[in-house]
């Protein structure tokens, strides 16, 4: 097909289902309660006389859970549906983060929150599979957009109040969320009970499996890119910004923080309109560049000196990930198509991005504490130059729109 997306008259033009906003609805909820443990989670685990390294680890435990669970949530997805699948990873976390209040232990509360993990990795997974199904195919980029403009504006708010409920002590925000995850759980499952696009019934093709999509090659350079996504921007972005501030320009931490605000602002500002103009224009063209503007931003980070330029240039690379990240999800949406389901594909796509979170801060540790700081973002920074070139590669007839 060719990458320009037919226009199709007002009137045939479908609009973005009901159950999309439900879901957009709850992924800011989701992620609004996940920022909102995130400042009382280590000084809880502190809390039971351990180190700090210890610490770290009941944050690391989650993120580990999810990566290795994926497989089975792929498999989860394919055999039962992604409305089920959705409601009980959502209420594993709900019980695993009420289960971390009620934690006696330091072991107690690591246990809790790597089931946490378990429940994170089911509805993720069955979210996406449930967005590609419900979104008109030449809506995709824009509700890509509109998914991920919501859980990034739950992200930047959590913190904030999860601040203020620590005063009321650490155990306050693992209640608020866990009620919070309860009350979505129930939302979705009302919403969609009755909706013809959430019924496994609305998939008439056959399931999609993993290795025919790795046969495509706009599939094969999602992997890629979404690797190269996961650990600069989930990864040495919040590992590496801190440290470079506060280390390399001798800064105030707080400074760090403001770091990371303008990179979220800089994705907010564009991700809905960089995935409506996906729809229009084409997948690649928008992940190519965004992953060119982040690539190049990111490596010059490493090389400023005044503050005012890091600012710059992180709200740089935060527009970079902003125009990719829709594009990308669409460009995958169309691999899988709406009348197939695909849980295995979904669950390798998120595991890249997981192993890029793990494995990019590790990474760019060793080069800063070697090297340089220069050598850690540059490195970093070429990964998304290298995932772009891999998207130049696919020809233009293997990408749907």
């Amino acid at each position: 097909m060719n990458e320009r997306a037919a226009r199709l008259p007002a009137e045939q033009d479908p609009r973005i289902p009901s159950e999309i906003w439900v879901l957009v609805s709850a992924s800011f909820v989701i992620a609004l309660g996940f920022g909102i443990v995130a400042p009382a989670l280590p000084q809880f685990a502190l809390s039971f006389d351990v180190s700090v390294t210890a610490a770290t680890v009941v944050i690391s435990s989650f993120a580990f859970m999810r990566l290795a669970f994926a497989p089975v949530s792929g498999r989860l997805v394919q055999k039962l549906g992604e409305q089920p699948v959705y409601i009980t990873g959502l209420l594993i976390v709900a019980a695993s983060t009420a289960a971390c209040a009620l934690a006696e232990d330091y072991w107690q509360l690591l246990t809790f929150r790597a089931i946490g993990g378990i429940g994170s990795t089911m509805f993720t997974v069955s979210a996406m599979g449930l967005v590609i199904r419900m979104a008109p195919p030449n809506k995709r980029g824009r509700v890509a957009g509109m998914y991920a403009t919501s859980y990034l504006m739950g992200s930047i708010s959590g913190p904030l109040i999860g601040a203020l409920l620590v005063e009321f002590g650490l155990r306050v925000p693992f209640v608020i969320y866990a009620i919070a995850l309860v009350i979505a759980a129930a939302v979705v499952f009302v919403s969609l009970r009755g909706s013809h696009l959430a019924k496994p019934e609305a998939t008439h093709g056959a399931a999609m499996t993993l290795r025919e999509a790795l046969r495509k090659p706009t599939y094969r350079a999602a992997l890629g890119s979404n690797f190269a996504f996961g650990g600069v921007i989930f990864g040495v972005r919040v590992a590496m910004v801190p440290l470079f501030v506060v280390e390399a320009m001798n800064r105030d931490a707080g400074l760090a923080g403001i770091a990371l605000t303008v990179f979220a602002v800089g994705n907010a500002l564009v991700l809905i309109v960089s995935g409506r103009l996906s729809d229009t224009y084409g997948r690649k063209r928008f992940v190519v560049l965004g992953l060119v503007v982040c690539g190049v931003s990111t490596m010059a980070m490493g090389l400023s000196e005044n503050l005012l330029v890091f600012l710059l240039l992180s709200g740089i690379a935060g527009v970079g990930s902003g125009v990719m990240s829709p594009a990308q999800q669409a460009a995958v949406a169309d691999v899988v198509g709406s009348k197939s389901r695909g849980g295995p594909v979904l669950a390798t796509f998120q595991m890249v991005s997981d192993v890029g979170g793990v494995v990019g801060p590790v990474g760019a540790g060793l080069l800063a504490q070697h090297l340089s700081y220069a050598a850690a973002f540059g490195v970093t920074g070429l990964t998304m130059l290298l995932a772009a070139v891999g998207w130049l590669l696919v020809p233009n007839k293997s990408v749907s729109r």
